[in-house]
């Protein structure tokens, strides 16, 4: 599926300079201050990573699913929060326009989106819905040619930095379901919408979240994206399957640097007279960790060569997304392990990357979310598979019938 290899190999080659050289030694500030610096934010734009997957015709690379994923690998192998800075622009916060806007949106939006000039934000969550999106509450209310949006939105990633929030709310109050639900472009500096405070995590500093608020916020009808009412919990539906491979891809990039360090750590600590690395117990934390990052590493490549042919992999994007997150988790576990106390220590990447992976079980669906997800499509393919076999003996049955 890779339009042009050599190409693909330069891009992944400077991005992996860049990360080992501009970003991996500026984590420590970051992690400290909960600031990405203005010069390393415009070295990424220079970088194109703010537009990777933004259509070349509105001035992004037009990176394919594979090649996204390829590239995350090695952008991730720097603090989580680099990466969700471009994350939005990349994914949620562009693919709906991509998918579904209007040509008119596409050309206002997608160009600025994929230079930097805009940040994008992804306003689904709200205070009283989380997994369950389509219980949200936040309304838009027709009223000439604007709709007034009332409601809250929570933990919205970027939201501090954001030019362009797309709104999930509710068009149809009459329908309890998604089906009522419709997505709007909102920009920042609108009149009605006010954000709260950041939020202070448990790790991630960088990376910021806070609520976004609707108080008889005037949107012009022109912004529903699509010019569709009602089609929004869909558009949310096929952003957040891309998404979810685009997160699996963090948790193996941040996984494979996590396993570097603690490799590199076992080989230096000494105890007993030698390495740690030569102890059977720790050789064990480091191949089991090995084998799942490649097995999650597989995983998310067949899923997004799969979706570049244009197969449906809403299974596997789930599947990608609980094996990848809960891989990351285990491998920072067992690094913190190998570390010892000093795994315990600031001083160590692993202590602040242990507190970043645990996200990535949680948003964009949890563990538990994605696993409903899975059973719930591999009943519907079950099901589809016994209706085709009844249909078959039925077939069988009547021709043997006719010959006899």
């Amino acid at each position: 599926m890779i339009r042009d290899a050599q190409v693909l190999e330069l891009l992944i080659d400077s991005v992996r300079r860049f990360v080992r050289t501009r970003l991996v030694p500026a984590e420590s500030a970051v992690a400290q201050t909960d600031e990405i610096p203005a010069a390393l934010v415009d070295d990424m734009r220079e970088l194109g990573l703010f537009g990777m997957c933004i259509p070349e015709e509105y001035g992004g690379l037009g990176l394919t699913m594979e090649e996204e994923v390829r590239v995350t690998f090695e952008l991730a192998w720097a603090s989580p929060a680099f990466r969700s800075l471009i994350g939005t622009n990349n994914g949620i916060g562009s693919q709906g326009i991509i998918i579904d806007g209007t040509a008119a949106q596409k050309e206002k939006y997608l160009p600025r989106l994929a230079s930097g000039e805009l940040i994008a934000s992804f306003a689904l969550t709200e205070p009283d819905s989380g997994s369950d999106a389509a219980a949200l509450r936040t309304r838009a209310v027709r009223e000439g040619d604007s709709y007034i949006l009332n409601g809250t939105k929570r933990y919205i990633t970027n939201a501090p930095e954001a030019g362009i929030f797309t709104v999930m709310a509710r068009t149809d109050p009459s329908i309890k379901g998604a089906a009522g639900i419709s997505a709007f472009l909102v920009e920042a500096g609108t009149p009605g919408l006010a954000l709260g405070k950041r939020d202070s995590k448990m790790g991630q500093k960088g990376a910021h979240t806070c609520d976004v608020i609707f108080q008889n916020c005037r949107v012009p009808a022109e912004q529903l994206i699509g010019g569709k009412e009602g089609a929004g919990f869909k558009t949310a539906m096929k952003v957040l399957d891309k998404g979810r491979l685009s997160i699996a891809a963090v948790c193996i990039g941040a996984a494979e640097r996590i396993l570097s360090d603690a490799l590199a750590f076992a080989l230096e600590r000494q105890q007993f007279g030698k390495p740690i690395a030569d102890f059977q117990l720790i050789q064990a934390m480091l191949a089991d960790s090995k084998a799942e990052l490649y097995a999650a590493r597989s995983m998310v490549l067949d899923a997004a060569r799969r979706r570049d042919a244009g197969e449906n992999i809403s299974t596997e994007a789930s599947c990608c997304k609980l094996f990848a997150s809960e891989m990351v988790g285990r491998v920072a576990d067992r690094a913190v392990q190998i570390h010892g106390g000093a795994g315990y220590i600031a001083e160590y990447a692993v202590e602040r990357f242990y507190r970043d992976v645990r996200l990535f079980r949680i948003y964009e669906g949890t563990t538990q979310i994605q696993k409903m997800i899975i059973l719930m499509m591999t009943m519907i393919l079950i099901s589809k598979m016994k209706t085709r076999t009844r249909r078959t003996r039925k077939t069988t049955m009547m021709k043997a019938t006719a010959w006899a």
